[in-house]
């Protein structure tokens, strides 16, 4: 299992990155991807997760609105694209997957073995 996030970096407030999660040495269209951040001082969070088809989706409260998960199972890669950023979203951003792993709602990532590198956000003026 590999998993590799990137395209994260600093952006002003009220702009706009996407994140990309790329994947290979497993079966990547069977498995739910969730994207996690962790800031300074504070506990990871569950951002946005999809299922493996696709066809579900969840966000936080927080980002709701604002990001929007999707994946490409062709090309192996899940996006996160996130608009209208705020300072609170400046965190490390990971892509995040395991064999019993669901997107369901509130899940921080516990237990979960297969994790890209994370990719820094920070949103700053």
């Amino acid at each position: 299992f590999q998993l590799q996030a990137f395209g994260g970096g600093l952006v002003q407030p009220g702009g706009s990155l996407r994140l990309s999660c790329a994947a290979s040495g497993f079966d990547f269209d069977n498995y739910a991807i969730g994207w996690f951040r962790q800031a300074p001082g504070r506990e990871r969070e569950g951002v946005s997760c999809i299922s493996s088809s696709g066809d579900v989706t969840y966000s936080t409260d927080s980002v709701k609105g604002r990001f929007t998960i999707s994946r490409d199972n062709a090309k192996n890669t899940v996006f996160l694209q996130m608009n209208s950023l705020k300072s609170e979203d400046t965190a490390v951003y990971y892509c995040a997957t395991d064999t019993w792993y669901r997107c369901v709602p509130n899940t921080v990532g516990v237990g979960m073995d297969y994790w890209g590198k994370g990719t820094q956000v920070t949103v700053s003026s």
